[in-house]
């Protein structure tokens, strides 16, 4: 089996400019996570974009599997491919709506549609190709536990 890196790199590539870009414009609203009250589990804000960086590489690689895969349907490969770039976009705005507009209960809502999103990501890939399905499973984790964050700094302030 011959992996045809090309995909794989723009797939990373894109996952990870998302997020960048998101960060950028959010970079002076990002002081916010210190000067909330937060509930208890809340990591330091250096982990963050350590933990963000792994899992656009996962989201990335996960997606190259999918779009690579030979046996799927191109109209199954395109459907799980919108849904995750759906999640993506979500992605995308959560960190706007959270740290820039300090919607802090409109970002818990934002949050539970992204989570959604990565389910319903996980269940199309999974029916294409499990291991990027299960690639996908530690973005749903993370974000299932940014959402209690969300949730604690919006009832806690």
């Amino acid at each position: 089996m011959i992996i045809k890196i090309k995909p794989y790199i723009i797939s990373i590539l894109t996952a990870l400019a998302v997020g960048g870009l998101s960060a950028l414009l959010t970079r002076n609203n990002m002081d916010i996570y210190s000067t909330v009250n937060t509930p208890p589990l809340s990591p330091p804000s250096i982990l963050f974009p350590i933990v963000w960086t792994v899992l656009y590489i996962l989201m990335g690689i996960s997606a190259a599997m999918i779009y690579t895969d030979n046996k799927a349907s191109d109209a199954e490969k395109k459907s799980a491919l919108y849904t995750y770039a759906a999640s993506l976009l979500v992605n995308f705005f959560w960190s706007i709506i959270f740290f820039n507009m300090r919607a802090f209960l409109f970002a818990f809502i934002w949050i539970l549609l992204l989570l959604f999103l990565i389910i319903r990501t996980i269940m199309k890939y999974y029916r294409i190709k499990p291991l990027a399905a299960y690639l996908q499973i530690p973005y749903a984790l993370w974000v299932a536990f940014a959402g209690y964050l969300n949730f604690g700094i919006w009832y806690l302030n």
